[in-house]
């Protein structure tokens, strides 16, 4: 029987995005060795990469209504705690796999902003030479395994990445990110019953932003408590306020230590909200326009940890417009090599398509 998969082990090699710097990774030291109240200076970090993703998504917005973005298009505006508070707690060795709402997360990993953004608008720049786009783009030097169109596929992809870790006995842990609608998936449990049969070192990070493609969670989940979803398999959950960063960075320490320390998975329920609708060409009509304005007003994720910065006197507000300044200068910079980069050759259809083994 022959097996044909994607070949990503090149795909983000050759690149020497001179971003790197503005883009670094947000993984820190273990928990153990991190204070339990984050410093002036980490929350200024927290800050700073949540904006890089807000800015860098509104620009794909632009470049999407432009036409220079194809195919389908997911925001992750409004969802940026989650993803930076996650990656705040995880160490070097640790892998991370999402579903196709991804571009936040590859820059959590410290994938370059210019490099994802060539690949959004399939050039040859971009982290898979073009030929990914928006929701299949690659990076194994920062362990990051995709983006997948594949509703709730990454599940079952980032237990197969636990088990590696523990086969590798590199003391690493897979985080792997999926929606509330994917959370209905059958290949789900049977993630979560090899997961808790072996004790894989895997964090299943729920992000419930309320809304699975158009329908509200609570008319698709006859049980919305996402953490609970483990319990038949014996796997501990956490719900999280998911627009909170700290919040999320204090669980992810207690979730990732859980599973660095042998005791298997655990779950995450990240309460969070999405802002645009499901994808670039969805209007939203599904909820009001009162509903978003309320969730921005009183919980949206980057001005509860501006109020934060500000009462803690780690910065004041001109610092805070300063570091604006500079993460637009980011994207900008990011957008422009984008739109300059050439797209792939003609022969490149026919490469990264055979992995022979």
């Amino acid at each position: 029987m022959l097996a044909c998969a994607i070949d990503v082990s090149n795909l983000d090699e050759g690149h020497n995005y001179p971003m790197a710097k503005q883009a670094k990774s947000t993984k820190k030291p273990s928990p153990s060795k991190q204070s339990k109240s984050p410093s002036g200076e980490q929350l200024l970090e927290y800050y700073r990469q949540m904006l890089l993703i807000r800015r860098f998504e509104e620009k794909a917005g632009q470049l999407y209504g432009m036409g220079l973005i194809g195919g389908f298009c997911h925001l992750y505006i409004g969802q940026e705690a989650v993803v930076i508070g996650m990656m705040a707690a995880a160490e070097e060795q640790d892998s991370l796999i999402t579903s196709y709402r991804d571009h936040g997360h590859m820059l959590a990993a410290g994938m370059d902003p210019k490099g994802v953004m060539a690949e959004l608008t399939g050039r040859s720049g971009g982290y898979s030479k073009g030929k990914g786009g928006s929701m299949h783009m690659f990076s194994r030097e920062k362990n990051f395994y995709g983006g997948h169109g594949i509703v709730g596929a990454q599940v079952a992809l980032g237990t197969g990445l636990a088990f590696a870790h523990k086969y590798r006995s590199d003391n690493g842990v897979n985080q792997a990110y999926f929606g509330d609608g994917a959370a209905n998936q059958g290949q789900v449990y049977e993630s979560f019953n090899m997961a808790a049969l072996w004790s894989l070192p895997v964090v299943y990070v729920i992000e419930n932003n309320r809304y699975g493609m158009g329908t509200a969670v609570d008319r698709a989940s006859a049980m919305t408590e996402f953490h609970k979803r483990g319990d038949a398999h014996g796997i501990p959950g956490k719900q999280v306020n998911g627009m909170d960063v700290v919040e999320v960075r204090e669980a992810a320490d207690m979730a990732l230590e859980h599973c660095r320390s042998g005791k298997g998975p655990f779950i995450l329920d990240m309460e969070t909200y999405r802002y645009r609708g499901h994808s670039m060409s969805d209007p939203a009509k599904y909820r009001s326009k009162d509903e978003v304005s309320k969730v921005r007003k009183e919980s949206d994720p980057i001005d509860t940890l501006r109020e934060r910065i500000i009462a803690a006197k780690a910065a004041d507000e001109a610092t805070l417009k300063d570091i604006d300044r500079e993460v637009k200068a980011v994207v900008t910079e990011a957008a422009e090599f984008a739109q300059t980069s050439p797209e792939p050759d003609a022969s490149e259809l026919y490469t990264d398509i055979l992995l022979e083994a």
